[in-house]
């Protein structure tokens, strides 16, 4: 056979896409301030997107350099939830103003919104954390909610913002609640990533699992110094991980680094009306705590025991919760419960990633147990 030949005949390799991070970070105390060049290359029209509060409390950060570069902006707020009604609207925003650039200005769902509205758009994106609440700043994925509030689905964006702003004074001005909310969401990472991937051979799967476990343990390390000296580097440290090094690992991890039962729990407890008082990152780092508390009543998994009571330490040291009360949830009734667990339970689920069945019973189980002794209620297969 020739070497043509055999090159005709051989099964192509699998394509894998990254989108591993924004083209360019920009951070420090007043970092907007010295923004100005770097955000004019994108355009002459931006439009401003975020919440009504996020655009208010950044307006006397941007508009100066907006003005210093001419900039010809629009403001606009997108809504309660990042819906395909507010798209629709943002995308009529984009057109009526004849945006050629999108700068997102907020936090999860804000930003959420913003980069997906430009992905549609196809026009560059600029992202602006008011608070350290998620990694949505940093990551090529955004989540799609329902007017009330209850998560859809997600979707994968083309590439990671073309430039990210983390501006500390900024963030400092946000309720110290937004980032232990993404302290939560960030230490997610390990406990999913362990899971659905830290079986994996590939190079970038384990750097990612790898970073994980780093983010981890700078997030125990430091996260009770930070929020007690807002400001300090400590605390910009515990931002850094909680904005930029959650998304380095999610963006080096790919679609083969998956969110697991913490993720999933989240997704069905945003189903429960009485679940919009709390952030994201709170109702995932529950969701943490239901995921371990499955392996250890399913597999009878002592190390999973263990990093529950290590973890419910931990929670009471920052103030993270730790049972569906914390969340404002404990008036629920039986049905509400059994919703949010067929949702997080349904056949296209996160929580299927886990190396065993579950099932919304046993899942109710988890949900209601979470500070349970170390070997109390277990449950067989």
């Amino acid at each position: 056979m020739t070497q043509t030949q055999s090159t005709k005949t051989a099964t192509p390799t699998a394509i894998y896409s990254l989108t591993i991070a924004p083209a360019c970070v920009l951070r420090g105390r007043s970092a907007i301030a010295q923004a100005g060049e770097a955000i004019a290359r994108f355009g002459k029209r931006p439009l401003i997107v975020g919440g009504s509060n996020s655009l208010a409390v950044a307006q006397p950060y941007l508009q100066p350099i907006l003005k210093q570069q001419q900039l010809q902006s629009a403001e606009t707020a997108y809504g309660k939830d990042c819906s395909e009604r507010s798209l629709e609207t943002l995308r009529e925003a984009v057109q009526t103003h004849q945006a050629d650039f999108i700068i997102g200005v907020g936090g999860g769902k804000a930003l959420d919104a913003a980069k997906l509205v430009a992905h549609q758009c196809k026009i560059p994106i600029v992202t602006i954390p008011t608070s350290a609440a998620t990694c949505a700043a940093w990551t090529a994925l955004s989540n799609i909610y329902s007017e009330q509030g209850a998560f859809q689905y997600d979707v994968t964006l083309a590439r990671c913002p073309d430039l990210l702003i983390l501006d500390y004074g900024l963030i400092q001005t946000a309720p110290q609640r937004t980032l232990v909310a993404g302290i939560g969401d960030a230490i997610a990472k390990w406990y999913e990533a362990s899971v659905s991937s830290g079986h994996s051979e590939q190079t970038l799967i384990i750097s990612a699992v790898q970073q994980a476990r780093i983010l981890r343990d700078i997030l125990f390390q430091k996260s009770a110094a930070a929020l007690k000296e807002p400001g300090s580097e400590t605390w910009q440290e515990v931002t850094d991980a909680a904005v930029l090094l959650a998304g380095v690992i999610g963006g080096i991890g790919g679609a083969q680094c998956r969110t697991v039962a913490a993720h999933a729990v989240h997704n069905g407890l945003t189903h429960l009306l009485a679940s919009h008082g709390t952030l994201h990152g709170e109702k995932v780092a529950y969701g943490i705590l239901v995921q371990l508390r499955l392996e250890e009543m399913l597999q009878n998994n002592q190390l999973a025991a263990t990093a529950r009571q290590q973890l419910l330490k931990f929670y009471a040291e920052i103030g993270l919760p730790q049972t569906l009360d914390n969340l404002g949830l404990g008036d629920i009734t039986i049905t509400e419960l059994q919703r949010a667990a067929d949702i997080a339970c349904n056949p296209n689920s996160d929580i299927h990633r886990l190396p065993f069945k579950v099932v919304p019973q046993q899942l109710m189980a988890a949900m209601v147990s979470t500070t349970a002794p170390v070997g109390e209620l277990k449950i067989k297969n």
